[in-house]
This record gives C-alpha cells, sequence and structure tokens, in this order.
C-alpha cells in the first residue's frame, strides 16, 4: 500500500475507534470562523492529537479539533483548525485532513479562508466567492505516485468549484441581505506576507484575492471527486495596496468582525445542499 494511502486509514481506523459518524460535508474553517463549531449541532469530537500520525496546527486562532454533528437536517464534519505548508510540514500531511474527511464520507469540502485583498473593489470584511483559484507557486499536492485509489493520474482543472455549489451560495447570500463578491484565489506559501510586486504579478495574473492555504485542499478534493465551494474573508487590502503594515492580529481582527455574516452564510447554504 503506498505510504500516503496507508496513512489516511491508519488516521480513518483513529477516528471511527470514537464515531462511525458519516458525514455529507466537510467543512474547513480558517482564521476568526474557529468558534462556528460551536453553532453545530455537535454529536462527536476529535482532537487532532488523539489521531495518530495527524498533522497539528501552531497557527494562532487554529485550535485542533474535528467535530461532527448537524447544520440544520445536513451531517458535517468541520475541521477547527488547518494546518499550512509553511509550518513546515510535507505537502501530504497538509492536505491529508481533506482526503480523511473524504474517506470519512464526505461528497461536498466547503472551504474557508483569510486573505489578502486584491481587488480594488474589495476592502477588509469583503466575502469573496471563489470561482477559480491559481495554483502556481505552491508545490503541486499530487506530486509523486498516483493514489489510484483517489482518483486519475491527471484530474482534469475545468471546474474546480462546484457550479450549482456556487449558485446555492449566491441564493443564500442574496436571501440575507450578504453581499457576496466573486473572483479568482491565489495561493502563496508563506508564511511572509507578499511584496508589492508579488501582489501586482498577482493582479497581473488575474487574482482577485490571495493567501496562503484553500488551493491544495481544492486540488486534492477535486482528484477524488468531492464536490467544492470556498469562500474567502479579506480580512486586509494587499501589500502595495495597504497603506500599513501587514499583521496577523490585523487578519484576526477583521476575520472576528466578518464572523457573524460569514456564519450566516456559511449555515445558509449548507442547509441547502
Amino acid at each position: 500500500m503506498d505510504p500516503i494511502y496507508e496513512k489516511v486509514s491508519k488516521c480513518l481506523d483513529s477516528v471511527r475507534k470514537v464515531t462511525d459518524f458519516v458525514p455529507k460535508v466537510a467543512i474547513v474553517l480558517g482564521s476568526g470562523l474557529g468558534d462556528y463549531a460551536d453553532d453545530i449541532r455537535q454529536v462527536a469530537e476529535i482532537d487532532y492529537h488523539d489521531i495518530e500520525g495527524f498533522p497539528v496546527s501552531t497557527v494562532p486562532g487554529h485550535s485542533g479539533k474535528f467535530i461532527f454533528g448537524y447544520v440544520g437536517e445536513v451531517p458535517v464534519v468541520c475541521m477547527k483548525g488547518r494546518v499550512h505548508y509553511y509550518e513546515g510540514y510535507a505537502m501530504s500531511d497538509v492536505v491529508l485532513p481533506t482526503r480523511l474527511m473524504h474517506a470519512m464520507g464526505a461528497k461536498i469540502l466547503f472551504l474557508t479562508n483569510a486573505s489578502g485583498g486584491i481587488n480594488a473593489g474589495f476592502s477588509a470584511g469583503t466575502l469573496m466567492m471563489l470561482t477559480d483559484h491559481i495554483s502556481t507557486f505552491v508545490p503541486n499536492p499530487l506530486i509523486g505516485p498516483n493514489l489510484e485509489e483517489l482518483g486519475p493520474r491527471f484530474p482534469d482543472m475545468s471546474h474546480v468549484y462546484d457550479e450549482d455549489l456556487q449558485d446555492i451560495l449566491r441564493t443564500a447570500a442574496k436571501e440575507n441581505g450578504i453581499d457576496l463578491k466573486e473572483g479568482v484565489y491565489i495561493q502563496f506559501t508563506g508564511p511572509s506576507f507578499e511584496s508589492p510586486a508579488e501582489i501586482r504579478m498577482a493582479k497581473t495574473l488575474g487574482a482577485d484575492a490571495v493567501g496562503m492555504s484553500t488551493v491544495v485542499e481544492a486540488i486534492v478534493a477535486n482528484h477524488c471527486g468531492m464536490k467544492i465551494c470556498g469562500v474567502s474573508c479579506v480580512c486586509n487590502m494587499a501589500a502595495g495596496i495597504s497603506p500599513t503594515p501587514l499583521s496577523h492580529d490585523e487578519v484576526q481582527q477583521a476575520a472576528n468582525e466578518a464572523a457573524p455574516k460569514f456564519k450566516k452564510l456559511l449555515t445558509e447554504s449548507v442547509k441547502k445542499f
């Protein structure tokens, strides 16, 4: 057995010792959204430390638990905290949680994150639905032997973000008076924020928002056949656009302030899945 697939299997065994819950939707909570898990009708939780070989986040604002329960009547598994490539983990470990949630039974992946705004029409607190992404500047998580048990060697990336799910997000936003922008997200490795020249480059490439997560998770979810949607909370304008130096504290504060409308959008969308 491939060592990466074997690791996913061992993690699944650890989970199944605690719960046999089968989710329909997997939710990854970005910075500022961690307490969304409190709104879920919870039936079980597992600390990441209790899962054999599972990566644990070292970033402020990211605790480390899987929460199992219901949003409305929809069974979900929620990642309260994610890991990032810049923390020093192998890329296979960064995307292991996504593969694990698929192995648990999840068919839909709802990705969230905090980002820097590139689009001049955005401001701190803007919510942006992902319509596409740029992955050029991070290692592709599918490099290496293909995991045939999960998906094809050369997966198509034409429609990573499911169009039906996008329509559901648009409807939920409209029904709840939430201004939901749309755009392209670009992932850099971090942990340093981007330089003004890098932001000008990203803008030229067509990116509307920039961050240090999400794209690699979308790639592996697409590889294994999950339907994917994503919403980014623009927590600051990016370097060269923002007049002030960037800081993680600023990101965390803006994410916290935007959290109520973000949570509402998340809940009302998932109920329609």
